[in-house]
């Protein structure tokens, strides 16, 4: 079996994406920065399932400083998940978002580079495309957002790597990833603490946004997919989408009825760079690496749920 490191271990998809690899019997080495972006017991909580497993190492630390050498020798493949991840913060601390997307993954790909490292998968975001998400791979990138813009960064310093120095990689763009783990921040988290707790949820624009919504397991599922079809996947980029498209408001309204009360909303303008409509064009990923998503949305909603009601 195979040695893959994984960058963002201790968050959302990361180490759902740890758990998978290991269950393939891949030995994987974790890392995470944990910068407070959220609570940091919310990501050593992810780590509980890990921990101690046969074939796991974890270590903590900054991409942006550390030496990332012996993380990556004799590796087989780099999972490049890592980043800060939200909308709305990149605006108001652009230094931080530019570090942790570029710069770390500058740094990243130097190591793959000198490390000879045989396949770097780069995750991106929907967030590349702009205001409008819903073409094939080689549709305009127009990102209008800090964030989407170090992220397309990341995927363009992935290109120079390779056009200058060879390096075998991949890019999978995810769109509107839910389920259990889901960041605190996140829409679909806030509606159903909302509910859980009787609280109010305040949305942005009409509801009427649409998301291409990709359960976790899912985009995982693409992931390794990718790995496993290197032979096809590499120099390639492939959107990762749930293959459902649904508003805001269907969401909303079908969290109402799986936990059977109603959300009190205050409403509020759109927010700068928010996207208005996704819907991940996947043919590519069906035809060249067999993708299919198997969760629908209604399925996923039910075992995030789950999930956070769990979690208390």
């Amino acid at each position: 079996m195979s040695c893959c490191v994984v960058t963002g271990a201790a968050g959302f998809i990361g180490s759902h994406l740890c758990e998978a690899l290991l269950a393939k019997g891949h030995e994987v080495r974790g890392c995470d920065a944990f910068i407070p972006y959220y609570p940091r017991h919310l990501k050593e909580q992810n780590l509980m399932g890990l921990q101690g497993q046969s074939g796991f190492t974890f270590s903590e630390l900054d991409l942006r400083q550390a030496e990332l050498m012996p993380l990556l020798e004799g590796a087989d493949a780099v999972f490049h998940l890592a980043a800060m991840a939200g909308l709305m913060k990149s605006w108001s601390d652009f230094t931080l978002y530019s570090s942790c997307n570029a710069e770390a993954t500058q740094r990243l790909l130097a190591a793959a580079r000198d490390t000879n490292c045989p396949h770097f998968l780069y995750v991106s975001t929907s967030s590349v495309y702009g205001r409008e998400a819903t073409g094939t791979e080689d549709s305009l990138l127009a990102p209008n957002s800090p964030y989407g813009i170090t992220k397309l960064a990341g995927e363009q310093l992935c290109r120079a790597y390779e056009a200058n120095f060879g390096l075998p990689l991949t890019i999978l763009r995810y769109f509107s990833v839910y389920g259990p783990r889901q960041r605190p921040d996140m829409a679909y988290h806030i509606i159903i603490r909302a509910l859980l707790q009787g609280q109010p949820f305040v949305q942005y624009g009409d509801g009427e946004q649409t998301r291409s919504n990709t359960y976790c397991t899912d985009s995982v599922q693409a992931s390794i997919l990718a790995f496993e079809n290197r032979a096809v996947a590499l120099g390639e980029t492939f959107n990762v989408g749930g293959g459902e498209v649904v508003s805001l408001n269907t969401v909303r309204a079908m969290l109402e009825e799986l936990l059977e009360r109603r959300l009190q909303i205050e409403h509020r303008p759109p927010r700068p760079g928010d996207q208005k409509h996704t819907a991940a064009q996947t043919e590519k990923a069906q035809r060249l690496l067999g993708y299919a998503p198997r969760t629908t949305v209604c399925e996923g909603l039910k075992k995030q749920i789950e999930w956070q009601r769990a979690q208390g």
